[in-house]
């Protein structure tokens, strides 16, 4: 049975298909991230030119708010999807309003290259471009990432706000394409998948940044916020540290004090 379409839409259909033929048959772009970053950002701190040259498969950002962390998984996701054809890039936040952040900023960095390599579909939360390669941000809920594999990268944002299980249903994304795991954050306490991937013997690479050693974060604006948070938010939220949850009733590490490996457990009858 022959399909057909209104001329409009096939003449569309035939452009999209010879572009991304076109684009095809180009060599991948071999753009340095650090000059993906300079374009679109500016020159990067010293700790982010770190981040960025790095190659770890599993990377956690603990940095300060403001910090630049955003800016730094923006670029490693679309360095990803123009140099690697059909590349599946994933970005992964707490709720809409965040997703619909970290894809604007997705959106800068690529538009300081766009001309390299034209996109086919752009949508507020979605970008495909003509090298078959896609970026699609998602809201943290379970229904709405199912279903995704064959993953280059996965960028987790607000990480300490993502939940266990949410966390637990996008790593098998990762299975066969042994892809790349971002995950960017600010304390939450010592709670939660960030807290035991932060604190444990996992082989992440960690980054750690206070707003001390960001030079774009004044010392003046630093002990101004001191004085007006306080002090565990302040710590939480510029100096990246981890506090016991506020609603805890157990310290974390008096409950890891209450265990003991070498008591056999008790079989009770069955």
């Amino acid at each position: 049975m022959r399909l057909l379409l209104e001329p409009r839409r096939a003449a569309r259909l035939e452009e999209q298909v010879l572009r991304r033929l076109v684009a095809r048959a180009r060599p991948p772009l071999r753009l340095p991230v650090a000059e993906l970053f300079t374009r679109a950002f500016g020159s990067p701190d010293p700790w982010q030119a770190r981040a960025l040259a790095s190659t770890a498969d599993r990377m956690l950002l603990n940095v300060t708010r403001q910090g630049g962390k955003s800016s730094v998984a923006a670029t490693l996701a679309m360095h990803a999807a123009v140099t690697v054809a059909d590349a599946l890039v994933l970005l992964l936040s707490p709720s809409l309003r965040q997703s619909q952040e970290l894809f604007q900023k997705a959106l800068a960095a690529y538009r300081a290259i766009a001309a390299d390599l034209p996109a086919d579909a752009e949508s507020a939360l979605r970008l495909q471009l003509t090298n078959g390669a896609r970026i699609i941000s998602l809201p943290g809920h379970e229904s709405t990432i199912r279903g995704y594999s064959g993953v280059t990268l996965l960028v987790v944002d607000e990480a300490s706000r993502v939940s266990d299980d949410l966390y637990h249903a996008i790593r098998p994304m990762l299975a066969v394409s042994q892809g790349r795991l971002l995950a960017l954050s600010t304390p939450f306490g010592k709670r939660g998948w960030w807290w035991e991937a932060w604190s444990g013997r996992e082989a992440w690479e960690r980054v750690e940044v206070p707003a001390t050693a960001c030079p774009r974060i004044a010392p003046a604006f630093l002990a101004e916020e001191a004085a007006a948070l306080p002090r565990h938010v302040y710590e939480r939220e510029y100096l990246c540290q981890f506090h016991e949850p506020e609603d805890a009733v157990f310290g974390y590490d008096d409950i890891r004090a209450a265990f003991d490996p070498t008591v056999e457990a008790l079989e009770w009858p069955a």
